[in-house]
């Protein structure tokens, strides 16, 4: 299989949102009206917004960046772009994990083939899938090296995750977690954390066998946390709850290229990237969908521990050196703020903690893509 080699951590990022009513707040099934109104101009599909699953979401996407200031005003240009058919509707946009109150069966699938298939094949998996994402794309220069970076980045995706958390609610409910988007995600086939691969050659066999045995067509349909993407040449991280504001999705992009950027020097030095046997990164994963920023993650094989937030605060310091060379300080230097202000699955609780309902925890989420998090 050929890997399209990236000649450096080059940036694409890929926001899921929900399109919902200004009024009631439930998601509206008009991402195709809307969708045609925008790609007009292109004679065609728009190339930076796209049809999800359910047809009250819109995925927007970047092209490949340098930067995460040049990924957030790609996404920038595209929410401008929609926004005169979404005024003309009286909708709004905004991205979290789930939808607050919404129940799976109140929404429709879009009209392409290939989820109606999706959502064949798998049933009610697929069908109850009522989440987004935010997926970022970092540019790796080899097979090999992205093989190496996938097992690396399994160590640092509990850090990844919490600082996305924005799914505490469920149909209405109150989960207890930071991110149910986490578990409700699992449910599907080769969906969760990638297993740990020697090299490109056992995960082209890994590959081929799920094609041969007719479980995948393509390796589109590897769900993984994390997971090489040969046609991009890039790592991709999954991960992530949909974040709400913009300039979250520049900071955590920051991070994540950031931390490819140092373990492709580490391999360049000959040297090994950081890893923690498998039932560490499982509880950690657990304990980040838990309890978010407020996890106490295992640092080591033998049950130590400490605030997934000190980690946190000590890895930005470790990678600002990298920053710089990289043009994304600015950016890396938001993470602690992100930590000083709490995560997205705090601020919703407490709107519902001082009053508010989960009506009012919609548009707060659709005022954090306008304005930024409110502390």
């Amino acid at each position: 299989m050929e890997f399209n080699s990236s000649e450096r951590s080059t940036l694409g990022v890929e926001v899921e949102y929900w399109v919902v009513d200004n009024e009631t707040g439930m998601p509206v099934p008009d991402s195709v009206g809307i969708l045609d109104a925008v790609s007009e101009p292109y004679g065609g599909e728009h190339p930076k917004a796209k049809h999800e699953l359910f047809e009250s979401s819109i995925e927007v996407i970047t092209g490949i960046c340098e930067t995460p200031a040049e990924a957030r005003a790609d996404i920038e240009g595209t929410l401008a772009e929609l926004q005169p058919e979404l005024d003309a509707r009286g909708v709004q946009m905004m991205s979290s994990g789930t939808h607050p109150f919404v129940h799976w069966t109140d929404l429709t699938i879009s009209p392409n083939p290939r989820y109606h298939q999706l959502v064949e094949t798998i049933q009610w998996p697929a069908r109850r899938l009522m989440i987004h994402g935010v997926h970022v794309h970092v540019g790796v220069r080899s097979k090999e090296k992205a093989i190496q970076t996938v097992n690396g980045l399994t160590t640092y995706l509990p850090h990844l995750l919490a600082l996305s958390c924005s799914s505490p609610f469920w149909e209405g409910e109150d989960t207890g977690l930071a991110s149910a988007r986490t578990k409700v995600f699992e449910i599907m086939p080769t969906a969760g954390l990638p297993p740990r691969m020697e090299d490109w050659a056992e995960f082209e066999m890994f590959l081929d066998a799920l094609i041969r045995a007719g479980s995948i067509s393509t390796v589109r349909e590897v769900w993984w946390d994390i997971r090489p993407h040969p046609g991009f040449g890039t790592v991709e991280l999954r991960m992530c709850d949909g974040i709400p504001s913009l300039m979250e999705v520049a900071a955590i992009s920051a991070l994540a290229q950031c931390i490819v950027t140092w373990f492709d020097d580490l391999l360049d030095a000959g040297a090994p990237v950081p890893l923690r046997h498998t039932w560490v990164v499982r509880e950690n994963k657990w304990r980040a969908a838990r309890y978010g920023l407020d996890a106490q993650i295992i640092t080591d094989d033998h049950g130590h521990h400490r605030p997934l937030s000190e980690e946190l605060l000590e890895l930005v310091e470790h990678l600002h050196p990298i920053a710089d060379r990289l043009g994304c300080r600015a950016e890396l230097d938001l993470i602690p703020v992100m930590v000083a202000q709490g995560g997205s699955y705090r601020r919703q609780l407490d709107v519902v903690a001082n009053g508010g309902s989960l009506q009012d925890v919609v548009a707060a989420l659709a005022s954090e893509l306008r304005d930024g998090p409110h502390s």
